[in-house]
C-alpha cells in the first residue's frame, strides 16, 4: 500500500489526483491537504484542512499520517498576483517546498513537485528539460526557485514542468482558458485572445497520469508534462470552437502589448517531450485529442 499525501487538493489537479488515485484503493492510501474545507465532493479519503504556509503544523500533520509520497501541486499561479504580491507568492511557491525538502529528507519520502514552462523566456521554445531557464516574471522566479529547491538536494524527487493546464473538476475555484472560451462563446459574447505567444496547452487528466506514472516508476528528475502540439492562444480558442461546434468569428486576435499586464510573459514555450518518451514511456497525445476526449467527459 502506497501512502499519498495530495497538498492542493481542492485544486483542479488535486481533485483529479484524488479521482485517479481512489480507483485503486487496495493500492494507495490518500490523504488530501488544502485551506478551508474539502471540496472534491468525495468523502473516501482522509482529508486535513490545513494551511501548508504554517512549518510547525505542517510538519506535524505530515509525521501524523507517514506518507510514503507527496504531491505537491499547492501553489500561487496566477501570474499578475504573483508580481505584486511577492511576499505571498514566496511563501507558497517557494518556502513550502523548503518544508517539504526537509520533510522528505528526514523520513526518505518521494516528492513530485510541479512546475511550469514560464520558468524561460520563450524565445528558444519549445524547451527540453536540460535548457536554461530565465524567467521574466516573478511566478516564474518563485517556480524555478523551488525547482533548485529540490535540485540542489538529495532527495528522491520528480518535478514535472507543464503548461496551460485545462479541465473541470467537481468544485472548481478558478477558471481555465478551455472553459473560459467555451462558456463565452456559447454566451455569443465576442472575446480577443492574444495571437503572439505560442503554448502546449495540458489536459489535467493526462497531468495526473503523468504524476501516477512518475510515483509507480519512482522517477527521477525533471520532466516536461504537455500536449504535443504548439498553438498560438488565438489558435488555441479556434480550436476549442471547432471542437465544441462554436462560432469562430467570436474569436478576435489582439497583440500582447494590448493587453497591458502586469508581469510579462514569455512569447513562445513549448516542450520537448523525448525525456518524456523515453524515460516514463508516457506519449502525450495533440491538443485536438485530448479536447475531444474532455469534450466526451462534459457529455
Amino acid at each position: 500500500m502506497v501512502k499519498i499525501v495530495i497538498t492542493g487538493s481542492n485544486g483542479l489537479l488535486g481533485q483529479t489526483l484524488l479521482n485517479l488515485f481512489l480507483k485503486e484503493k487496495e493500492k494507495y492510501t490518500i490523504i488530501g491537504f488544502s485551506r478551508g474545507g474539502n471540496r472534491s465532493g468525495r468523502t473516501d479519503f482522509t482529508f486535513e484542512s490545513i494551511d501548508i504556509i504554517e512549518k510547525d503544523n505542517l510538519l506535524s500533520t505530515l509525521k501524523k499520517h507517514t506518507p510514503d509520497v507527496i504531491i505537491n501541486t499547492a501553489a500561487m499561479t496566477n501570474v499578475d498576483a504573483c508580481e505584486t504580491q511577492k511576499e505571498e507568492c514566496n511563501k507558497l511557491n517557494i518556502n513550502v517546498v523548503e518544508y517539504l525538502k526537509e520533510y522528505c529528507g528526514n523520513h526518505k519520502t518521494h516528492l513530485v513537485h510541479l512546475s511550469t514552462d514560464f520558468i524561460f523566456d520563450g524565445k528558444n521554445g519549445p524547451y527540453k528539460e536540460t535548457d536554461a531557464p530565465n524567467p521574466l516574471s516573478h511566478y516564474g522566479v518563485s517556480k524555478l526557485k523551488s525547482e533548485e529547491v529540490l535540485t540542489k538536494s538529495t532527495i528522491n524527487y520528480t518535478i514535472l514542468r507543464t503548461i496551460l493546464v485545462y479541465g473541470k473538476v467537481f468544485d472548481m475555484s478558478r477558471n481555465n482558458i478551455v472553459l473560459w472560451v467555451k462558456k463565452s462563446l456559447e454566451q455569443n459574447r465576442q472575446i480577443t485572445i492574444v495571437n503572439d505567444q505560442y503554448r502546449m496547452p495540458t489536459y489535467v487528466e493526462e497531468l495526473a497520469k503523468a504524476c501516477k506514472i512518475s510515483i509507480d516508476q519512482k522517477a527521477f528528475g525533471v520532466f516536461n508534462i504537455s500536449s504535443n502540439t504548439l498553438l498560438s492562444i488565438y489558435e488555441i480558442a479556434q480550436e476549442i470552437a471547432e471542437v465544441f461546434g462554436l462560432n469562430k468569428e467570436l474569436i478576435k486576435p489582439i497583440s500582447t502589448k494590448t493587453l497591458n499586464q502586469t508581469a510579462p510573459r514569455p512569447s513562445k514555450t513549448g516542450f520537448d517531450l523525448t525525456k518524456t518518451n523515453t524515460e516514463l514511456d508516457f506519449y502525450p497525445k495533440s491538443f485536438k485529442e485530448d479536447l475531444l476526449q474532455f469534450k466526451e467527459t462534459l457529455t
